[in-house]
């Protein structure tokens, strides 16, 4: 069964159609690599994917189940979680906070205001281990605003994968990093879990060929190319398109 089905999905705003009959399927496990240039409906299909926006037509299943409809909430509980471009943080909670906050969402009764967080020395410990073993550690007590943007990216990903998923979503993990970032980023990408299905969006293309199992290329909304690393760099069609000739 594939983590991740996609059949038909389309978007429109007014008479633009920003996303037109994409269908494709990721397999369990996967690292799925989405590429394009701008303007190629990525941002919008991972919106689609997230349900942070509504599909005009066509239909997401996730494990077997659809769920085209389902609020964003929904869909996190079953397993799909997202980064964004712009860091979702809470930027003047601690970095440790943060991260008990992310815990504190997947746990049953999570939002119980008679309890105090603070009371929870479980998910202070939890919240401490994932720091430790992030190598954001010596941030903890760090509001989040004050660290630097690339310690910000890590910890964007670093909240996703405290909640567990199955499936998830990238939104351009090294944008606006320096290279130095941009390869510590990437070692933490390698080193996710492999029972973990990935589904990425990039714009560089050695951290983009570097990762994936299998590559999806958008142009102008609509797949013109799928395959492995070898086979979209043999592609005349995304070379002309995105990769650019010599």
């Amino acid at each position: 069964m594939s983590a991740l089905s996609v059949t038909n999905l389309s978007r429109s705003f007014g008479g633009v159609r920003a996303l037109s009959d994409v269908s494709f399927e990721v397999e369990a496990h996967e690292r799925r690599l989405i590429i394009g240039p701008n303007g190629a409906g990525k941002t919008t299909l991972f919106n689609l994917l997230s349900g942070a926006a509504a599909v005009s037509t066509g239909h997401i299943n996730l494990f077997g189940h659809e769920i085209t409809y389902l609020p964003p909430y929904e869909r996190a509980r079953m397993g799909l979680a997202r980064t964004f471009q712009i860091t979702n943080l809470f930027p003047r909670l601690t970095v440790l906070q943060n991260v008990i906050l992310a815990l504190q969402s997947i746990e049953r009764g999570a939002w119980n205001l008679l309890w105090p967080i603070s009371t929870n020395r479980r998910l202070y410990d939890e919240a401490s281990s994932l720091l430790a073993r992030s190598g954001l550690a010596q941030l903890a007590n760090t509001a989040a605003q004050n660290i630097s943007y690339g310690e910000q990216r890590q910890l964007d990903l670093l909240l996703a994968l405290a909640v567990r998923p199955k499936v998830l979503l990238l939104d351009e993990p090294t944008a606006g990093l320096s290279a130095a970032e941009v390869v510590r980023i990437v070692g933490v990408l390698r080193d996710l879990p492999k029972d973990i299905t990935v589904l990425m969006i990039e714009h560089d293309m050695d951290v983009a060929f570097s990762l994936a199992d299998r590559i999806t290329v958008l142009h102008l909304g609509h797949i013109i190319a799928e395959g492995d690393v070898a086979a979209i760099r043999a592609n005349p069609q995304v070379t002309e398109i995105y990769l650019g000739t010599e």
